[in-house]
């Protein structure tokens, strides 16, 4: 789906999510965290191949994940996700799509770059002002 290259997160966001990911093991998460947990998570989906149909066509918490979204302020990612609801009710295989729905989704999947663009400096500042 996507032709840029992959989100590259700061060393600050991954030495944050090692230590969420091991502390999940010991205790729950709260919200915030969790959500910082599905976003990190679900980008690498969303920078797949298959794109928005791999989100929806995985076995994840989607409202969830479409929440934590908007708990860090990536508007811009809620938009097209919302949008591509419908792929959960299609088939796993994208190429069984009608040549209207595969038109349909590419425009919606043109949104993506830009939200993922953006993301790694809206993440930071999640950091900052949630988890300080």
């Amino acid at each position: 789906m996507l032709s840029q290259e992959p989100i590259e997160w700061p060393e600050k966001v991954e030495i944050l999510i090692d230590r969420l990911e091991h502390e999940s093991s010991e205790r729950a998460l709260t919200r915030e965290e969790r959500a910082l947990m599905d976003v990190y998570e679900t980008v690498a989906i969303l920078e797949s191949e298959d794109g928005l149909h791999g989100f929806w066509q995985s076995g994840l918490d989607h409202q969830r994940i479409i929440n934590s979204f908007d708990i860090i302020g990536a508007d811009s990612m809620v938009d097209p996700l919302n949008a591509s609801r419908w792929c959960q009710t299609r088939s796993e295989d994208r190429e069984d799509y009608s040549e209207t729905e595969a038109e349909y989704l590419a425009t919606i999947e043109e949104e993506v770059p830009a939200a993922l663009e953006e993301l790694v400096d809206l993440v930071l500042e999640f950091i900052e002002e949630e988890l300080g």
